[in-house]
């Protein structure tokens, strides 16, 4: 990410890429917490504070006008470290995203991120120390900036009116993601992604409304509206003569349900779309493994119904392959902390291949998700996976984009020599 600044009238700097998301930057290393609050600033941050203890930060957690959304976590410090920490942002209910710094061996690393990912925290990534500008800002790229013209500036988060009334309103709209076939280069589907287009705060991801759907009785209509939408689209794509398989997450919450099989029956049937073109996906950390009598029946009706299913973020939870053998699955999302570095990390390999080997048991097919730059597309490659999604292929884009990137990317394919072999010839 650059920084572009301009000179005011005044003559002082003033950041054009601005952003007021409440950073907490919590380290025991008074250099550190200085070192990494100037970067964050330099990057556009207006609202970074520091602490350098575990007690003091969880003050700002439990406010709600202080809340931070993005914690810079340091893994190895006095008193309180950064894993019994993480526990507490559990109980104390944290909502936001993590970014773990340490100076320790990758091992203890990739143990800790592991761990913040089982208790539901979204990790953005790691940061050995020393910190570098731009280590800081890749990862950046992954949070969901919010801008100085559209953050909101008395409310820590939207309401459950809000929301209700969003959705009665049409202001929950698609983007989509491409899936792409890593054998052939192919565009197979797309995976439909859920946004809010607030009038007041501009665009609002899913992190940021979710947790009120699923809180509040509300994730069955909003479900409904991503869904509907979603086949709307892909059946607009169809009468091009583009035919993609389509995908929607869906919520443990609407698996609980007996009518949602029949509901998404319905609303396909009504769209025109062949259900074996719709696959429902749902992430494999939130299938409650203990008791799964709900979910197993709602997934089973909808195999009878010949949707497609797919377990998303596989690697992060803890099902064993004889709980998996039980799911009426066809497919599993290998989780972006088993991808990216793919290439370069062995421990990732090593947990990559051990994921595709009990998919290969299970007769599934496997789709990898947080593809970043052509390293891990290549190692995707000579391993089988079969599908690949990520940033390295395209960004989440609106609906009408999808076309005019489906031309862009066969050009794209025989430009960067993607897939040896192509017959690339007019």
């Amino acid at each position: 990410m650059r920084v572009n600044t301009c000179i005011g009238q005044g003559g002082g700097r003033f950041n054009m890429n601005a952003f007021k998301n409440r950073i907490l930057v919590l380290d025991d290393d008074t250099f550190i917490l200085n070192l990494v609050q100037h970067l964050l600033e330099r990057e556009g941050g207006t609202s970074v504070v520091t602490r350098d203890n575990g007690r003091a930060a969880l003050e700002l957690v439990d406010n709600p006008r202080e809340r931070p959304e993005l914690i810079l976590l340091d893994l190895n410090m006095p008193g309180m470290d950064g894993v019994e920490f993480v526990r507490h942002l559990v109980e104390h209910r944290y909502a936001g995203s993590l970014i773990l710094m340490s100076g320790e061996d990758e091992q203890l690393l990739l143990a800790s991120e592991r761990l913040v990912r089982a208790h539901k925290i979204p990790v953005l990534g790691r940061l050995r120390k020393p910190v570098t500008a731009e280590g800081l800002a890749e990862l950046l790229k992954k949070f969901p900036l919010s801008r100085q013209s559209s953050q909101r500036s008395s409310k820590e988060a939207h309401s459950a009116d809000e929301l209700r009334a969003a959705i009665a309103n049409g202001e929950l709209i698609n983007y989509y993601q491409p899936k792409v076939s890593l054998s052939s280069g192919e565009v197979v589907g797309m995976e439909s992604l859920a946004r809010w287009h607030n009038p007041q705060d501009g665009m609002v991801y899913p992190r940021k409304f979710l947790g009120v759907a699923e809180s509040f009785g509300l994730i069955h209509d909003l479900t409904d509206v991503v869904l509907e939408n979603a086949l709307s689209h892909a059946k607009s794509w169809a009468d091009k003569g583009l035919a993609l398989q389509l995908a929607v997450n869906v919520s443990v919450h609407n698996l609980d349900s007996l009518e949602f099989a029949d509901t998404v029956g319905r609303l396909t049937a009504a769209s025109g779309m062949d259900p074996q073109n719709v696959m429902l996906e749902v992430a494999e950390g939130w299938l409650p493994m203990h008791d799964l009598r709900a979910p197993l029946e709602t997934l089973t009706r909808l195999h009878l119904k010949r949707f497609r299913l797919s377990i998303d973020e596989f690697g992060t939870g803890y099902s064993s392959l004889m709980q998996l053998t039980g799911l009426p699955v066809d497919e599993l999302k290998v989780d972006r902390s088993l991808v990216h570095g793919l290439s370069t990390d062995t421990r990732v390999k090593a947990k990559f291949d051990a994921n595709l080997a009990v998919a290969r048991q299970l007769k599934l097919q496997v789709a990898a998700v947080g593809v970043e730059d052509i390293a891990d597309w290549d190692m995707l490659r000579l391993t089988g996976c079969d599908f690949a999604q990520g940033s390295f292929i395209a960004e989440p884009m609106p609906a009408e984009d999808v076309p005019g990137w489906l031309e862009r990317w066969q050009e794209r394919l025989c430009q960067e020599r993607l897939i040896i072999g192509r017959d690339c010839r007019v």
